[in-house]
Formats: structure tokens, sequence, C-alpha cells
């Protein structure tokens, strides 16, 4: 039995179908889980509840907690820790391995040019520091209390469906609605994606692979260098409409935050994106022999709002 916690999101739904690569034994955990095979064993649960976790990963040989919270500092802080400790202490009583789907917030502000699974952890933002947080707390119960788990770590992603992709919600939805493309704080900078699909198939085989656990691994991105001025250009002419686009300063976005606490949450991350942001997967591209999907290739399965093939 694999069991995915936050089966809901972008990546859990992607994740349930390549897991049928491994086992016939699904089971998707969420407040509402709807089912992505004809077989899944679909178990609602609230993962802030000690007891629903630990009868959500009953008989389970592998844990994915791929879950996402609203981008909301306060909700963070609240619900994360106790989110992570419930579902470590879940793992442990039944034996249970886990695999925890993370972004790259905890690395230092130094590491962002050239991101490996060596960058210092030293975050520079409070929402950082919960993510280092959680991170500590899986290394703790591996060192003390016999947990087998990995990490899985992603950059900022993008992919068919994703409604939480950088690419899709700043670029495609404003090119969809004949808006400009909006772009943060420095577009002659180096942003580095993960293709949501790619991400979801190398999580599904590193839950499978023993040898995988103890470590952490950056998903498969790819290695090509773009700058935000030419994902814009990339992305509009498949689109067929001119390259238009605005750039959301940190003074415009502390302006916004005046009216919108989601967009003043931007505001303490826009590090990631006033210089160069590269993410290096090579370590799992080497490991696994995984070549990463082109940005071309993958733009254009956004734009059909097809998956890849399983």
């Amino acid at each position: 039995m694999h069991v995915i916690l936050g089966a809901g999101g972008d990546i859990g739904r992607l994740l349930a179908r390549d897991l049928k690569n491994y086992t016939d034994k699904i089971r998707l955990v969420a407040r509402n889980p709807q089912p992505v095979n004809p077989d899944d064993e679909l178990f609602s649960a609230n993962l802030m509840d000690a007891g629903a976790v630990s009868n959500a990963v009953r008989n389970a040989g592998v844990a994915y907690l791929v879950m996402g919270l609203p981008y909301d500092r306060a909700v963070w802080k609240k619900q994360w820790p106790v989110i992570m400790e419930n579902t470590i202490n879940a793992c442990i009583q039944q034996n249970c391995k886990l695999v925890f789907f993370d972004n790259v917030y905890l690395y230092s502000k130094d590491a962002i040019s050239h991101m490996t699974e060596e960058s210092a952890i030293a975050p520079p933002s409070k929402k950082g520091r919960i993510r280092a947080h959680l991170i500590e707390l899986i290394r703790e119960a591996m060192q003390t209390k016999g947990l087998k788990a990995l990490i899985a770590r992603s950059a900022d992603f993008y992919g068919p469906g994703a409604k939480n992709g950088f690419l899709n919600l700043l670029l495609i939805d404003n090119y969809r609605k004949g808006k400009r493309a909006n772009w943060q704080s420095r577009i002659d900078k180096i942003h580095s994606f993960t293709f949501t699909p790619d991400a979801a198939k190398a999580t599904a085989l590193l839950g499978n692979t023993d040898s995988a656990y103890g470590q952490v691994w950056h998903l498969p991105t790819l290695a090509e260098r773009l700058t935000g001025k030419q994902f814009i250009a990339l992305v509009a002419t498949k689109m067929h409409v001119k390259p238009r686009y605005f750039i959301l300063t940190p003074f415009l976005l502390a302006l916004a935050g005046l009216f919108s606490k989601q967009i003043k949450e931007l505001g303490e991350m826009q590090y990631q994106n006033d210089r160069d942001y590269f993410f290096d997967s090579s370590k799992f591209n080497r490991a696994f022999s995984f070549t990463p999907t082109s940005y071309a290739a993958g733009i254009d399965q956004v734009l059909a709002d097809t998956l890849v093939p399983a």
C-alpha cells in the first residue's frame, strides 16, 4: 500500500497515476479525496489530526507527503510543524517509509544562483525558516527514532493543470485572458522550473528505490538557462500573441501588499527573483538516466492541457 497525503494538489494527482507502475494499492488522503485511478482507495482526513494521520498510513509501505498549504506565513507556522510531526509519528508507528516533497525556501540567499543538494541551509525568509524546521524534524527522527525517509525537492514548477504553477499563473493564464504576462523583479535573470509530470514520475521512482532513502534529491529539472524575457518570448510565440509583459518590482509588490495579504507574502521571497535562480538536478539525472522534459515540450503540454503518457 502506498499512501499520498495531500492527494488533491498539483503533484498528488500526477503521483497517483505514476504509482500505478509500482503498486495496485494506492490510498488517496485529503479532506475531500477524488479518485485518479479506478481502484484508488479514498480516505478523508485532516492532517492536523494525529489519529487521522495514523489511520491514513495504516498498513502502508510508503507515505508521500505532497500537500500544500495556503501561501500564508501564519498558516504555515501554525500548521506545518503539526502536520509533519503527525506524519513522522504515524510513519514510525506503522513502520512506513516517508517521502517528503519539498521546495527550495530553506537554502541560503547565496545558494540561489546554483542550488544543489549540498547547498547551505540558511533561509533568509520566515517561510524558509519554517521549511528548514520541517527538514530538521525529519532528520532528527531518522537519527533517533528509526524513521526511513527521503527528501524530494523541486524548484518553482509548472505543468498541465498546475493551479499553482509560476509559468501557468503569470504567463499562460494571463495571455489566455488577453492580458500582459507578469514577471517578478528581474526579467534578465535565469530561472529554473520543474515540470510537474517529471516531478511526479521522479517522486514515484524515488519512493520505490530503497537506496534513495536517507538522502536529499533534486527532482529532474532542465539545465537550460533561460531568462524571464526568454520564457515570455517562448510562451508568446507558442500562443501566437505579442510578448507583452509587466514587471512586478519589489516596490509594486509592497504597494499592492497593502491591499492583498497574498501579494504581501511574496515580498520576503524576492531574493529568489532578483538574481539567477538555477536548480541543479544532475544527481538524480545521472543516478536514474533521466532526461528532463524541455521547456518547449512542457509548455506545449500545458497549452494542450493534457498529461504526458504514464
